[in-house]
């Protein structure tokens, strides 16, 4: 079964919102729901809603979270390390930059997320990889051949690690040990920016080979 993967770019920080859907069109899972997702609630309108995958809880990979759960009563999942984080505008960076939008804090996940967890929905089985460095919590989910990245590896680039909780030792573990391990074909879906591959990226990345 393919997954069919559709993505929206939301908010002042052009955040990439995942939309994943299996055998069953009519159920979908979201991965970070970014700032002012009116273009994702129009598209989801017909659809159950099984899941919201946090890959990290920075604001801008947050900002549509209660909207779309209010929508369509759906579950959260995050790491524990950043589940104050979506109640606390301070933790999410929300407060950092007035200029982008209001202070933004949600209720509370329903899941945690752990290291080599299996998640079954929509028909696929998803791998989650505590990948962190940019955040603390920050987490990749593995789907097949498709990888979900965050705001961890990008095309030709890798996340930022000086915000709070971010350590460059740690991304950069987190990348060699984690996701250069993955087949050369796992395609990349970065929180930013357009898609890549793993193979790529090793081969190219100038940040980390």
């Amino acid at each position: 079964m393919m997954l069919k993967i559709e993505s929206f770019t939301l908010g002042p920080l052009q955040t990439n919102a995942y939309l994943l859907r299996g055998e069953d069109e009519g159920r979908a899972v979201i991965i970070d729901p970014g700032m002012k997702p009116g273009p994702l609630l129009r598209k989801i309108e017909g659809l159950d809603i099984e899941a919201i995958l946090l890959t990290h809880a920075h604001f801008d990979h947050i900002g549509g979270v209660d909207e779309i759960r209010k929508a369509k009563n759906c579950p959260v999942y995050v790491h524990p390390l950043e589940s104050d984080w979506l109640t606390t505008p301070k933790l999410n960076g929300s407060l950092m930059w007035p200029e982008v939008g209001p202070p933004i804090a949600t209720d509370p996940a329903e899941y945690d997320l752990a290291e080599g967890q299996k998640l079954r929905l929509i028909g696929h089985e998803f791998t989650v990889y505590h990948t962190p460095g940019h955040s603390p919590g920050s987490v990749s989910f593995l789907c097949g051949d498709d990888l979900f990245s965050g705001d961890v590896l990008f095309r030709l680039g890798v996340g930022r690690t000086d915000l709070a909780g971010g350590r460059e030792a740690d991304l950069y573990n987190s990348i060699r040990g984690k996701l250069y391990r993955l087949k050369d074909e796992v395609k990349v879906y970065p929180g930013h920016g357009p898609r890549t591959t793993i193979g790529f990226e090793r081969a190219n990345n100038p940040y980390v080979s």
